[in-house]
């Protein structure tokens, strides 16, 4: 696997192609940071922070499509999953 500079543009990236979809429903994404098992922790902002059905889109629609694209990646989680 690629160091990890290059995982967190790639995964930036990534994210961009999920934002706009987020941001339609008056939510965005942010990256906070990349565990060494390949969890990806990510901070839900706006309306999908507070929205009861955030864990459905974080699992079924961020998470899956980042594992499509790369394999490695354990899962991803909220932050407030696991910090608050």
């Amino acid at each position: 696997m690629e160091n990890n500079t290059e995982l967190t543009a790639k995964i930036s990236k990534l994210l961009e192609d999920v934002r706009p979809y987020l941001q339609r429903d008056g939510g965005d994404i942010e990256l906070i940071e990349i565990k060494d098992d390949f969890t990806v922790v990510v901070n839900l902002l706006g309306a999908c922070g507070t929205c009861p059905t955030s864990i459905v889109t974080l699992k079924a629609g961020v998470e899956k499509y980042l594992q499509d694209k790369i394999p490695e990646i354990k899962e991803v989680v909220n932050a407030t999953e696991l910090y608050f």
